[in-house]
């Protein structure tokens, strides 16, 4: 089996709202991703601040703030081979109008601000993004029986 990394899934504010959470995870799990971590939260605006710090001094930051603490999140950590690129892949271009038919952008949203999904963006991100979010007692390794049917 390849080499395993973690990364950071958000459903969004918009797509809880719209319902969307179990077509985020179920095109997740089919993808023979596997999930270890996952909970409904608020984010504070002090979380999304630090969770943004990369835009803090643009002009679109207070309306990512605003937008990704207007409700509910579901907040989760995903884990396979190369589960970083195979989520960015699997969401689609960051502007719905840009992403590909069969991403969950592409096929779920409309508008650059309410976009479905967040992922990481590299291995690194993903590894600050996942203790923003998560403890290490939040995180359960189990062991997927299934595994060598999917993974080399």
């Amino acid at each position: 089996m390849g080499s395993t990394e973690q990364t950071l899934v958000l459903v969004k504010p918009d797509a809880v709202q719209r319902g969307l959470i179990g077509e985020v995870i179920a095109r997740l799990e089919r993808r023979g991703l596997q999930l270890v971590g996952l909970k409904m939260m608020r984010i504070s605006e002090e979380l999304a601040g630090r969770h943004y710090a990369e835009h803090r001094e643009k002009a679109f930051f207070a309306g990512l703030v605003g937008f990704i603490t207007s409700a509910p999140v579901v907040a989760m950590v995903w884990e396979g081979p190369g589960v970083v690129g195979m989520v960015r892949a699997m969401m689609g271009a960051t502007n719905p109008a840009n992403a590909a038919p069969g991403t969950m952008r592409g096929d779920l949203a409309v508008s650059f601000g309410m976009n479905v999904i967040h992922g990481s963006d590299s291995v690194e991100s993903a590894e600050r993004e996942v203790g923003l979010f998560f403890t290490s007692d939040e995180i359960v390794p189990w062991e997927r029986t299934l595994d060598r049917w999917i993974i080399e």
